[in-house]
């Protein structure tokens, strides 16, 4: 094993779900082929400047859109997901956030025109906010730092419109019988995700939270006097967990493709996004 490459533990829970041809000529090795693609996100290198000892980058390049499109990484996302949730291991206080990264010229070339395509949007999560183009990482971490859910949307959209979408994400399947969890016991979250439309949505779900007031909510809650409501409850030891969620967004930043969008597509990003969150999992089961 070279630097930046699968090990036996990590190669052993991906290669099941990897799909396989069962006609055709012999095609290159699925190991060295998935370890291009680690390299790829691990350096930030272009699919071109990949070392011959991956095979030709245009397969490498195919194979992973290929993967990226069929949600190869998804499930296997959630399949490492599922075996931890058998065995008791994941922490159900979920905490929520977003990070900003900024997009490389090569991904902000990307044509526009034509309308989306399939699951591609039509701005592929490029938009603008301060530094000029950039997409954001929306997550959802159980409470030891390992991603639930992602979501990938342009630099300027707002945490709390993305907050519902990212938490019906969270879908970790049983391995018997019975439906996915897609329920967090309790949500913790910053100031930005402070709206009475949120609180209610979690109200009806059954999920508790901790979310600190904004000033000037709390502000008109008191002019309002009796009709403002009482204030919500928060936990100040809860809320100091928030931490975690930072941490993870840390941890995804030391891949290179991660830290700066190199990919011309939201489909694409979001795969490596998925992949490496996969290869945060493996390396805690």
């Amino acid at each position: 094993m070279r630097r930046h490459e699968l090990t036996d533990r990590e190669w052993e829970l991906l290669a099941p779900l990897i799909p396989r041809a069962a006609t055709g000529r012999p095609r290159a090795e699925d190991r060295q082929v998935v370890n291009g693609m680690v390299y790829k996100i691990r350096t930030g290198v272009s699919w071109r400047d990949l070392p011959e000892r991956y095979g030709p980058w245009k397969t490498v390049y195919t194979r992973f859109r290929r993967y990226a499109l069929e949600g190869i990484f998804v499930r296997a996302l959630q399949h490492i997901q599922a075996q931890a949730d058998a065995a008791g291991d994941i922490d159900w206080l979920v905490q929520i956030d977003s990070t900003i990264v900024r997009a490389h010229q090569h991904a902000a070339a990307t044509g526009r025109k034509g309308g989306s395509t399939g699951d591609e949007p039509d701005d592929h999560a490029l938009g603008r906010s301060r530094g000029g183009l950039t997409t954001k990482v929306h997550l959802a971490v159980d409470g030891q730092g390992r991603p639930l859910a992602l979501l990938v949307t342009p630099g300027q959209r707002h945490d709390s419109i993305c907050a519902r979408s990212l938490l019906e994400r969270i879908r970790v399947p049983r391995t018997g019988l019975g439906r996915p969890r897609c329920r967090p016991d309790h949500v913790i979250a910053d100031k930005a995700y402070s709206s009475r439309g949120f609180r209610a949505y979690l109200r009806r779900r059954g999920i508790g939270h901790t979310i600190p007031e904004k000033n000037d909510q709390r502000k008109h809650r008191r002019i309002r006097g009796r009709r403002g409501g009482r204030p919500p409850g928060f936990d100040t030891a809860t809320y100091r967990r928030r931490n975690t969620v930072e941490r993870c967004f840390n941890q995804l930043k030391g891949f290179r493709g991660i830290a700066t969008r190199y990919e011309k597509t939201a489909t694409s990003y979001e795969a490596a996004v998925t992949l490496a969150s996969f290869l945060l999992w493996a390396r805690s089961v």
